[in-house]
């Protein structure tokens, strides 16, 4: 939720960030007229409620026909408190529906525009020309294909159990994903983050108060039974943890790395990503998340997205980092880079991480706060940035691979994995 002070304040600003993202500026106006509707009932309310109180203590002291008149005044000022409460609740709700459908503001310099409007910031290193390693008519092979000769990735029998969508890691797969996943816990543990395994499973008003429930909803599972949701990113349930508290940031940003397992829909991705194990509905994942305050969220943000680096760099894998555009931020996000890997099977980048500023949006819809140094509360703002995750193997495999279908291990992930330094091809079974 944006700050209401900056909509009253500055709507052009607002205004201005929904016109960026591709959003409806006229929001912005409604949320403005609700807030004054929404303030002048309220006063209302309390300049009546005080008569009534004044009324009150009338009527203790009369006697005889002053109290029945009293009396009456009293019961019509009683219908009219309740009425001036009643448009007050009601202009609440309505300005609390419309200011949660106006996305976070965009800060300066984020890209205006939509999914292709991104700016490449940097490309760091380069990748491999495997028709000079191996001859001109070498032909990468994709992750499925190397995963299937590894025997490390099933998505046949995966299908079989669960439908489209789903896999099994196998041998190899399973260490590799488990190798990634604790050498980000490392990583994360070294920065200072405070490891965490999370819950899954969440309540409506946490989902909700990460931004998660409004135009991508679809992407959510939700278990009707139980009134709960599955999560497709640990951010929710780190973002949830510290709700209705009130945080002592005066050391420094409060950070955690969360290890769960992720579920998403995939509902808007119809046809698309559908070989191997890019896009699917549940995977692994290690998220950074930082409680922060205002003023050191920026610099924050540049720390989580060295870390993702950091990762990247222990994989060997050629990448480049892009600031999302206005329009693909999400709304919850005021800022994001995402890095994107190589794949040489279809010589394209493919994300396999990102970073998001939130500033105060999800703090105060969750009502995560800290208190000053003058001893005032206030909004922390909250970010949140990827250390590994399942899809990580796709670009592994890919980048690594050599001229027999084996996979050389990249040397930071050897000690996770025992020492191996590659992953062979295994017999058909």
């Amino acid at each position: 939720m944006i700050d209401l002070r900056v909509l009253r304040d500055a709507p052009d600003l607002v205004r201005a960030s929904q016109l960026r993202r591709g959003a409806d500026p006229s929001l912005v106006d409604s949320a403005v007229d609700l807030d004054a509707r929404r303030r002048a009932a309220l006063t209302d309310f309390e300049r009546l409620r005080a008569e009534q109180k004044g009324l009150g203590k009338e009527v203790a002291t009369a006697s005889g026909e002053a109290k029945a008149e009293l009396l009456g005044r009293a019961k019509a000022l009683a219908e009219q408190v309740r009425t001036a409460q009643a448009d007050a609740e009601a202009a609440a709700a309505e300005l609390e529906e419309v200011v949660g459908r106006i996305g976070n503001v965009a800060l300066d310099g984020v890209p205006a525009g939509g999914e292709d409007d991104f700016v490449v910031l940097r490309e760091v290193g380069s990748p491999r020309d495997l028709a000079a390693e191996y001859g001109a008519d070498f032909v990468p092979l994709d992750h499925l294909d190397l995963g299937e000769r590894l025997r490390a990735i099933d998505t046949v029998r995966g299908a079989k159990v669960s439908g489209a969508r789903f896999y099994y890691l196998t041998g190899v797969g399973a260490r590799l994903e488990l190798a990634l996943l604790n050498a980000a816990m490392d990583a994360a543990l070294a920065a200072g983050f405070t490891p965490m395994i999370t819950p899954t499973l969440v309540k409506p008003e946490v989902m909700r108060g990460t931004g998660f429930l409004g135009e991508h909803a679809d992407e959510v599972y939700r278990l009707e039974a139980d009134d709960l949701y599955l999560v497709g990113t640990s951010e929710v349930a780190l973002a949830g943890y510290h709700a209705d508290e009130i945080l002592d940031l005066s050391t420094g940003p409060q950070r955690y790395a969360g290890w769960s397992a992720c579920y998403r829909r995939e509902a808007g991705s119809y046809g698309k990503d559908t070989r191997g194990i890019i896009r699917v509905h549940q995977f692994h994942k290690v998220e950074m998340f930082s409680y922060t305050s205002v003023e050191d969220a920026e610099a924050e943000h540049e720390r989580l997205l060295a870390l993702e680096e950091q990762m990247l760099a222990l994989a060997e894998l050629p990448y480049r980092v892009i600031d999302t555009a206005a329009g693909d931020l999400g709304s919850s996000a005021a800022r994001k880079f995402d890095c994107e890997a190589w794949l040489p099977s279809q010589q394209r980048y493919l994300e396999l991480t990102s970073t998001s500023n939130c500033t105060t949006y999800q703090a105060r819809r969750l009502g995560v706060r800290e208190r000053t140094a003058s001893g005032e509360t206030r909004a922390v703002a909250t970010l949140n940035g990827t250390l590994g995750t399942t899809r990580w193997i796709v670009a592994i495999l890919e980048n690594h691979q050599q001229a027999d279908g084996s996979v050389r291990v990249p040397v930071g992930l050897r000690p996770y994995l025992g020492g191996l330094e590659v992953l062979p091809v295994v017999a058909p079974a």
